[in-house]
């Protein structure tokens, strides 16, 4: 296994005058820039005594800013701790203050809202709009920071040349990233990853996943979350390939104009989005009476199924190789469709214990409902199956697996078994070919009068086929079962449904449902809801408000 950060010095040497990190509409640096960017900091946090194995926390929008203070930490030696943006205010400088964090770097628009008496630590705060100085603890710390161009300058009198990059390369053992999730608690944990467990990820998708220097990625997902920093940033980087940075997640028609002027190789997106594409773009397609017909006649069925990926395909660009999708299960209807057009996907399974991948298989050998087969980095097993159906918890253990949780030894304890293997809490089985398919959280089961194990993310697939359901949630409520359900309101507005039209679609979507479900799993009613459910970033529901 390769250490990513040898991988990618050898990439900024190799492409030095090539792009690598743009802001879309916005700045663009070189492999080049980037590196002298990343000296001149490292010279003042060696000036500021800020050395290997120090915290320094990164929190902003997604620019090629943000990937160059990201890069100017990780490869100076001292820990990053990128803390997502989303997160409020509060939430923000209680993570900075608890990773013991002596910098912080951020935005503008971010720092006007902390208060820095509740992060007594930080000592410099750093803009990642300009590298401006925004905050000093001490006068002689802000001239060592505005003096280090001068440092630079009389560091690399002829300018920093790509033989000059050396970056500090910790042993793979050692933490190099404390990232905080979401998760679905009010409670965040900061998980402890080595440069060995980002190594391990980097590698393992060199070899599965070509990118070439020629290539282009769009990151839209929040960089401060494992699955978008590896696949959508430190992993392309390493190939070379120009990383494009949309900044907050922009609305539909601004990132369609952004992917056709990038034309990005692969696209890494959460189910939710690639669910929406499908029921705005391909469902009304595909569902008219004529185009059902036309459908069943083999000549003609191929050609319709070719033009409608064509056009999805061009929609992103016209250069996808990959579509990737990760962080929940896939819509059972919109992965039999994708599947029926050809379209070049794949659903993965991972989280940010594992850094962040457990399981993955390319578009050409994907089953249909699973996601992937275990990466060869880890050891996935299923403990304890029951004996009738096969499902039982995900364990894994491997290279890319944690070290546990920044001060928090009784969770880092509960996290793991007695011989080494990471509790997910997901709950699946595996097949004769090692296809893991997901069943759903173990603290999510419900567990009927009758002694059945219910999972409702099933349950929550077939009421989310049906028309109108945008989204939904199901809950257990006096021992009954119950979906909360929020309606798309264009297609009701499409439709002309309003008022009491309404509430007669929600108990079709619940005598639809229950046709479809076993008896042990019927729905006893449908609640619907006037506004969309609480999300992560990463846009799963935040279960834990409405249970």
């Amino acid at each position: 296994m390769r250490h990513y950060l040898e991988h990618l010095e050898e990439t900024f040497r190799n492409h030095w005058s090539e792009p690598g990190v743009v802001t879309y509409g916005g700045d663009s640096f070189t492999f080049g820039q980037m590196a002298a960017h990343i000296a001149s900091l490292q010279l003042f946090f060696k000036a500021a005594g800020i050395g290997s194995g120090d915290h320094i926390a990164l929190c902003a929008k997604n620019t090629a800013r943000w990937a160059i203070s990201f890069l100017a930490i990780n490869t100076s030696g001292a820990v990053v701790v990128p803390i997502l943006s989303d997160f409020t205010p509060e939430g923000i400088m209680k993570l900075v203050d608890h990773s013991d964090s002596a910098l912080l770097f951020t935005d503008n628009e971010h720092f006007e809202h902390l208060d820095l008496s509740l992060m007594p630590k930080i000592r410099a705060i750093v803009s990642t709009d300009d590298f401006c100085l925004l905050y000093s603890a001490s006068p002689e710390l802000a001239t060592c920071y505005n003096k280090r161009n001068e440092c630079f300058a009389a560091n690399y009198p002829d300018g920093l040349k790509s033989n000059d990059l050396h970056f500090n390369i910790r042993d793979l053992n050692e933490l190099a990233i404390i990232n905080y999730t979401s998760g679905t608690s009010s409670e965040p944990k900061g998980v402890m990853l080595s440069y060995g467990n980002i190594s391990a990820s980097v590698d393992y998708a060199h070899r599965h996943v070509d990118v070439y220097p020629t290539d282009t990625i769009v990151s839209m997902l929040p960089q401060a979350h494992i699955y978008g920093l590896v696949f959508e940033f430190i992993y392309p980087l390493t190939g070379g390939c120009t990383v494009y940075f949309l900044g907050r997640t922009p609305a539909p028609t601004l990132l369609l104009k952004a992917m056709r002027e990038v034309r990005p190789y692969m696209i890494c997106t959460v189910p939710l989005v690639m669910e929406k594409i499908y029921r705005s773009a391909i469902k009304p397609v595909v569902s008219r009476p004529v185009m059902k017909i036309l459908l069943t006649l083999p000549g003609i069925s191929n050609m319709i199924r070719n033009k409608i990926r064509a056009k999805l395909d061009e929609a992103f660009g016209g250069q996808v190789r990959h579509y990737i999708m990760g962080g929940a299960a896939l819509n059972h209807e919109v992965d039999h469709w994708f599947g029926r057009l050809g379209l070049h996907y794949t659903v993965g399974y991972g989280m940010t214990e594992a850094a962040p991948l457990l399981a993955y298989i390319d578009w050409r050998d994907y089953r249909q409902g699973s996601c992937g087969r275990a990466v060869d980095c880890a050891d996935v097993r299923i403990a304890n199956p029951d004996p009738t159906t096969g499902v039982g918890e995900i364990q894994a253990k491997g290279d890319n697996i944690c070290l546990g949780y920044y001060k928090n030894e009784a969770a880092t304890a509960a996290a793991f078994t007695a011989d080494g293997f990471l509790h997910t809490g997901d709950l699946g089985t595996i097949d004769s070919d090692g296809n893991i398919f997901i069943k759903g959280r173990s603290k999510n089961m419900i567990l009927s009068p009758n002694g059945q194990n219910i999972y409702p993310e099933e349950i929550e697939a077939v009421v989310a086929g049906e028309s109108y359901v945008a989204e939904n949630l199901v809950v257990e409520r006096d021992n009954k079962l119950v979906a909360l359900v929020y309606l798309n309101p264009d297609t009701l507005a499409a439709h002309g449904i309003e008022g009491d039209g309404v509430a007669k679609i929600g108990e079709q979507v619940l005598s639809a449902a229950n046709r479809t479900l076993p008896a042990y799993s019927q729905l006893a009613r449908v609640e619907l809801r006037d506004k969309p459910f609480e999300k992560t970033p990463k846009m799963s529901i935040k279960r834990f408000l409405y249970s």
